[in-house]
């Protein structure tokens, strides 16, 4: 602490001129005549206010950010910004929408517009209190549109049963809402009445008491009147809004009437015109719009008309027409095309382009014509490396250059295949030895006789049932052996291990050794973009978004896009009465790169989850399938690869995939065989980063044969002397941390001498760490199959096997 009496001095301080020191006095020290440049006044300086100044600046603050919630408030669902949508989601099967509807429709001073069938929901205009909402119901059990609706929500209203609250679907919703980003909420309970009133205060307190751990400091909102209802719309109106920052950055908008316009070429793809209103930022008709499930298209136009759920009581003709629109077509623009306003039109030359991917050059690697001296020195080199070889007779110089040699044939292997028989070799034993049995067990055609058996014991999906439990034992029984030696793989005896691994290398430090990121890329390489810096990339275009900088549709308008190219099964989909979510793309987010998700698995599922799996991901407002890796997450410029995904570490999961600009929330989901949905692991987009080095590591290891002080005769390693010569240059380690290095190969058998920088112990095993860098495979697809309902229960554990009867 400083005492309150002590001086600080100020900006003015006196500086007193620096001793010269014997330096000799030139003519620019003659010519300023001994004056002082002026001293620059430090930032630290201009920190330093005094108490007063400070206390008014923090108020100051304060009051400005006070300001801001206010006007946020004010403007959301008024008559300048849009309305309060909010979503009810019911959490139990016994919790139904249809009374917190019919309660919330029943206001004295509203005036509502039922005119939503096809989306279940209603539009409620309060213009004695200036405010209007939009409530959609979302269907019970549809994932996708539960998740797709609060991207888009301003607030969601949880429907809980009195008793239990919410039932595992219930659950399994709430995991995947608060993973992707919770949005303001509010807990309504209908049907407190129909309990007993001495059950009542004890339904009150357990539920209470169950609401803790999802819902601290929740307030639970009885819905059971008309006063109730309008509790809980103040409740609405007033509470603070939570921001999700994925959304706050980008214009979206849920669909309140669409129709599509077929193309002249084809039936099957055409214009899209969506009404609805503005949201987030300021939509621009030049930029990409991604429908939620569908893709990213082109806008061609922005139209500007009424306002279906204007809050002026002078627009009863728009009022009844809206009325109207449910019983005529899917939208009520086709009424309306004569006021109907045409606000901007896209512009050829400044609009965003649909290319995702590079087109590879084949020639862009290629040099200028080689000298003389270059193809001289080619030649020379023919000659060095040709080879006799016998062929038949009448065989040109064309094909006797593919005929292949008895020892070169093992080197044309593919690496990966090498890797798919490590990770597969117990699968195949078991295929193997059922087939063998079957074979066994299988008896003649004319030992056969014909009998009548029950229907239980001919089960089809008994027997694909005891299938997948076999399959995810051998699953288990891999993770184990994966946890118990890590990345140790058995040298093969058929192939030579120089040419079995000859893709790997050896790293004197993990940590330290250099390794180049540009070397060995793989072809789908040259089909991704690459930003130079993406950080500073991102800052600015959040600066441009901070600033306001673009034209277009500003938040709160009801506009009309007219979404160039689009399928018709998205018109379809709306039909149904699905969701229909639009968001405007940032620069760049079209394209395709390397994405890096840090995930964590979920708690609800603990089934092992291999690397390059395919997997379901939900990041920000995109959902797509891919098959991705799994890599450590450190700070270190290399990453080492996991063959699993782990339940007690957090791991970085590799795709490529389009661009997308943190923050983004992720979920991962793996579908079953049944096609429903498990969520196993959530996170964040950590980077855009091609750039980023996953490294495999295999781990081959030796048995200590004899022992000697420092020296080892090391067996079981390799089998053949020219793969002890191959490896002589690796550094060897132990399990139990001696360090050491190959001498000199012992007979012709793979058995070597070994120098450590200590006696081993007999029961130590002697490793070799090769390394290979990895990368992901283009498995990406934008089509994601539709879950099925996930399988109620009255506990709120989730389900983990569902019987078909």
């Amino acid at each position: 602490m400083v005492a309150a009496g002590v001086h600080r001095p100020g900006p003015l301080k006196q500086q007193n001129k620096a001793h010269k020191g014997g330096k000799h006095s030139g003519s620019s020290q003659r010519r300023t005549g001994g004056r002082v440049p002026v001293k620059a006044q430090p930032r630290r300086r201009l920190r330093d206010l005094s108490r007063v100044d400070r206390r008014h600046q923090a108020l100051q603050l304060r009051r400005q950010r006070k300001e801001a919630v206010l006007a946020e408030k004010r403007n959301l669902g008024s008559r300048d910004g849009p309305p309060h949508l909010v979503v009810l989601v019911p959490l139990h099967s016994r919790a139904a929408a249809h009374d917190p509807l019919r309660l919330l429709q029943s206001q004295d001073s509203a005036v509502v517009h039922v005119g939503e069938g096809r989306a279940r929901g209603f539009a409620l205009l309060c213009p004695r209190l200036k405010q209007r909402w939009r409530f959609v119901t979302a269907q019970a059990g549809d994932l996708h549109a539960v998740l797709d609706l609060a991207k888009v929500a301003d607030s969601l209203l949880f429907i809980l049963d009195p008793t239990d609250g919410w039932d595992s679907a219930g659950e399994h919703c709430l995991s995947c809402l608060f993973a992707q980003g919770l949005p303001s909420y509010a807990l309504a309970v209908p049907g407190c009445t129909d309990l007993p009133p001495k059950k009542r205060i004890d339904a009150k307190k357990k539920l209470s008491k169950a609401i803790e751990k999802r819902f601290p400091e929740a307030k639970l909102f009885p819905l059971n009147t008309e006063q109730e209802s309008s509790l809980l719309l103040r409740h609405l109106a007033t509470q603070k809004q939570r921001h999700l920052a994925f959304r706050d950055r980008r214009a979206h908008l849920l669909a309140y009437a669409a129709e599509f316009v077929p193309g002249q070429e084809s039936d099957l793809v055409g214009t899209l015109k969506v009404s609805g209103f503005v949201r987030g930022q300021t939509l621009d008709v030049n930029s990409l719009v991604h429908i939620v499930g569908h893709g990213d298209f082109q806008m061609s136009q922005v139209d500007a008309p009424p306002d279906p759920l204007s809050l002026n009581p002078r627009v009863v003709k728009g009022q009844k027409r809206s009325q109207d629109m449910e019983d005529g077509s899917v939208n009520g623009t086709d009424e309306m095309e004569e006021d109907v306003k045409v606000l901007m039109k896209a512009d050829p030359s400044k609009q965003e382009s649909l290319q995702s991917e590079v087109v590879p050059d084949p020639m862009e690697g290629e040099q200028t014509w080689p000298t003389e001296e270059e193809l001289q020195e080619a030649e020379d080199c023919l000659k060095a490396n040709r080879r006799v070889v016998k062929v038949p007779k009448g065989t040109s110089k064309y094909q006797a250059a593919w005929i292949v040699d008895d020892g070169e044939e093992g080197s044309e292997k593919d690496d990966d295949e090498y890797d798919d028989i490590d990770d597969d070799m117990m699968e195949e034993a078991v295929s193997q030895e059922g087939e063998s049995s079957e074979e066994e067990e299988e008896p003649a055609d004319e030992e056969c006789e014909t009998m009548t058996i029950s229907e239980s014991l001919r089960d089809d999906q008994y027997d694909e049932k005891v299938e997948e439990d076999e399959q995810m034992l051998e699953r288990y029984k891999q993770e184990r052996m994966d946890e118990m030696f890590p990345d140790e793989v058995d040298t093969p005896r058929d192939v030579p291990a120089r040419v079995r691994f000859q893709k790997y290398r050896g790293l004197k430090s993990f940590r330290t050794s250099p390794w180049d990121p540009k070397e060995n890329l793989p072809r789908d390489y040259a089909r991704i973009f690459q930003f130079q810096d993406f950080s500073r990339t991102r800052k600015n275009l959040f600066r441009q978004i901070e600033k306001d900088e673009t034209e277009g549709a500003l938040v709160g308008w009801y506009v009309t896009l007219h979404v160039c190219n689009v399928p018709v099964s998205v018109m379809e989909s709306f039909k149904e009465g699905k969701p229909l979510v639009l968001f405007s793309l940032l620069p760049h987010e079209q394209k395709m790169s390397v994405l890096n998700f840090l995930v964590r698995r979920h708690p609800s599922n603990s089934d092992p989850v291999k690397a390059k799996e395919e997997l379901i991901f939900h990041c920000g407002f995109r959902r797509f399938r891919a098959s991705p890796l799994f890599s450590q997450h450190t700070s270190a410029d290399k990453h080492k690869l996991e063959r699993f995904l782990r339940l007690d570490a957090a791991l970085v999961v590799t795709v490529y995939a389009p661009i997308t600009f943190p923050p983004a929330s992720v979920l991962l989901f793996k579908q079953r065989s049944n096609g429903m949905h498990d969520l196993i692991a959530t996170g964040s987009l950590l980077s855009v980063d091609p750039d980023r080095i996953v490294i495999k590591r295999l781990v081959l290891s030796g048995h200590p044969f004899k022992i000697f002080t420092k020296m080892a005769v090391v067996r079981y390693m390799f089998f053949n002397r020219e793969d002890v010569m191959w490896f002589k240059p690796v550094e060897l380690r132990t399990k139990w941390g001696r360090r050491g290095h190959i001498k000199e190969p012992l007979g012709t058998h793979g058995h070597m001498k070994c120098h450590f920088d200590g006696q081993l112990k007999s029961q130590d095993t002697v490793l070799l760490n090769l390394y290979k860098r990895v990368f992901p495979k283009w498995t990406y697809d934008p089509h994601v199959p539709e879950p099925v309902p996930w399988v109620r229960s009255e506990s709120t554990l989730p389900v983990q096997e569902v019987e078909m009867e």
